[in-house]
């Protein structure tokens, strides 16, 4: 190699930016990549024979001596995907094209007690592999959902035929020809909730807190690479991971601490800064008892102020949408809407539905999100919307319109009581699912003052290396951007659980960390994009009060393939036009634009995407 003379002093900053950059230039050139592409060079060894879809793969495939291969079966076109001994959950899968299903274990684990949910004999994968034929050369694998958990250690239950918004793993082998995979993250049990996460003497389980944060998600990509490149004979070409909620969190996970696992990911409403979200969660409850002595808002309450909100707040060029395309700016004050209040507090609202002002005020206080001291200030000035958080607001609320029932109804959302419980080290604040050896939930959550909910938000945060840094909010992708990384990223503005500000305020941290290194290369639009979709819910689907809408929707389907064009053929995914799902029954369609860009409507019909300009 030909040397050259630096004739400018660089600074060290830059050099390491270069070294990175030369190395990843380097790696690339000589055929290397996540995906494990390039021929073998001169004086390799002959590859060895292929993995059979049959039990030979037990004392085959050793990729480690922590890693079991537990089950192998092959599925024929037209087989139900069911195992012997077993009662397959869900609607019974029929094969659509020939696929063999792996069940690995990973240790090692964390010993205990036989029947304590913190005791785990290791880390279940499911991989799912096409045939020969039908292989398209990648690997697709799957996020989980809450807790995650699940039957992939299981010999009698698949795990793999289902697989929530960003799909099954059995379907995606079959139907797309990739490779894919899902882990339980290293607990089986899903009937306890968090309690993994606890020890029988009421301690945090950081071996399991570790494998559920961060590590199955990698043992996964790299068995799964592994198996693959066995399996075929040669590694694939391209890698992704998709992955909705806590897959969302994977997903960031994925960047931020194994940035070459993946060459794609699709993250949606991802359940990033997690102590902070989750305990905020389980405000609405806390609302209840201290504001309105334990009795909740009913359905019809709910309903009625969401619907009036979005009646306030839908118009866009002078028609009413029946969902809000901007809840960031939406000021809706129910304690002054003489339409939902009371007849005894001054209003004309329905007996069955109105509410008095304290409870209009307890749903501004929803809305805003949590606060040190149960404080709301006046919508009029500050709505909680912004992506920082004000000086008094421990975390965001969801956005008005959106169906609180999820967080807000007759009882509080199972997984923010779990981890109050676990970040207070104490069982008893949980609901009665939760198992300990010391105490069991006893619904303890319902004492909480304003001022303790915020101790445990202090807590979720102290405990942030035990918990193996579940918050995931760390905004360094550089690595994950200079090896030529890609991420998309979507989040429903009607999120039913998770607040999409907290999306945004992971963007803008981005963004000020790029800002803040002055010899950064990066621009973040060419490796992070964010998509924010008006009224969807924690899933593709209606979010809102109103469930007549008629709301244009992206699909699994839809968002995959702009992430593989993006990173297959370098299609920068400006902006997606979205349709009305086919049962729908009034059709219109939307645009949705790669923020910090809006949708600006310009023509006459705002219910087709060519009305409006992304700006």
């Amino acid at each position: 190699m030909r040397s050259f003379e630096i004739k400018h002093p660089v600074p060290v900053a830059s050099i390491r930016w270069l070294s990175v950059a030369f190395a990843g230039a380097v790696v690339a050139a000589c055929g290397g990549g996540s995906g494990g592409g390039g021929g073998p060079g001169p004086g390799t060894p002959p590859a060895e024979a292929k993995l059979a879809c049959d039990d030979t793969m037990k004392s085959r495939f050793t990729p480690d001596d922590q890693t079991k291969v537990l089950l192998v079966r092959a599925f024929k076109q037209g087989d139900t995907l069911a195992l012997p001994g077993g009662t397959q959950p869900g609607t019974p899968v029929v094969a659509s094209a020939d696929v063999c299903m792996v069940k690995l274990l990973v240790g090692p684990g964390n010993p205990g007690p036989e029947d304590a949910p913190s005791t785990s004999a290791g880390i279940g994968i499911e991989v799912w592999l096409p045939t020969q034929d039908r292989w398209n050369k990648r690997i697709h694998a799957k996020g989980g959902g809450g807790w995650a958990g699940g039957a992939h250690t299981s010999l009698t239950v698949l795990a793999g035929t289902s697989g929530g918004s960003s799909g099954a793993p059995a379907t995606t082998a079959m139907v797309e020809g990739a490779v894919s995979a899902s882990t339980d993250t290293g607990h089986a049990n899903t009937a306890n909730g968090g309690s993994f996460a606890m020890k029988p003497d009421g301690t945090p389980n950081t071996v399991l807190w570790n494998d559920f944060s961060q590590r199955a998600i990698h043992e996964m990509a790299d068995k799964t690479k592994a198996l693959t490149r066995q399996y075929y004979g040669e590694p694939a070409k391209y890698a992704y991971f998709n992955g909705f909620s806590t897959g969302g969190r994977q997903g960031h996970k994925l960047a931020q601490v194994y940035p070459k696992d993946f060459d794609g990911i699709l993250a949606g409403a991802p359940a990033i800064n997690w102590t902070k979200f989750i305990t905020g969660e389980l405000y609405p409850q806390v609302v209840y008892q201290r504001d309105l002595a334990g009795v909740p808002l009913t359905s019809a309450q709910l309903t009625a102020m969401g619907n009036a909100a979005i009646n306030a707040c839908d118009v866009v060029g002078g028609q009413h949408l029946g969902y809000i395309t901007d809840p960031m700016s939406c000021r809706y004050d129910p304690s002054l809407d003489a339409t939902v209040l009371c007849v005894s507090d001054g209003g004309t609202g329905p007996a069955a539905s109105c509410v008095t002002k304290v409870q209009a005020q307890a749903m501004n206080k929803i809305w805003y999100g949590q606060t040190t001291d149960g404080s709301v200030p006046f919508p009029a000035t500050d709505i909680g919307m912004g992506p920082m958080l004000a000086s008094n607001q421990r975390w965001f609320g969801l956005t008005r319109g959106t169906n609180m029932l999820g967080l807000a109804g007759p009882t509080p959302f199972p997984i923010a009581t779990d981890l109050v419980a676990l970040e207070l080290q104490d069982a008893s604040y949980a609901q009665p699912n939760f198992i300990n050896a010391v105490s069991n939930g006893m619904d303890k959550w319902k004492t909480l003052t304003y001022a303790n909910l915020s101790n445990a938000a202090d807590q979720g945060l102290a405990l942030q290396s035990t918990f193996a840094n579940i918050n995931t909010d760390d905004p360094n992708l550089n690595e994950f951007a200079l090896r030529g990384g890609k991420m998309l990223v979507y989040h429903g503005m009607a999120d039913t659980l998770i607040p999409i500000q907290g999306t945004l305020n992971y963007y803008e941290r981005l963004n000020a960390q790029i800002a803040n290194d002055p010899v950064s290369p990066l621009i973040l639009k060419n490796y992070y994009r964010l998509f924010l979709v008006p009224g969807m819910a924690h899933g593709f689907s209606n979010g809102t009060t109103n469930t007549a809408a008629s709301l244009p929707l992206p699909t699994n389907d839809q968002l995959y393939a702009a992430l593989t064009g993006w990173v297959e053929q370098g299609n920068s995914p400006e902006r997606l036009e979205i349709q009305t799902p086919a049962s729908a029954p009034t059709k219109a369609s939307g645009l949705l634009c790669s923020h910090p860009a809006k949708p600006v409507y310009q023509g006459t019909d705002p219910r087709v995407a060519t009305s409006y300009a992304c700006q």
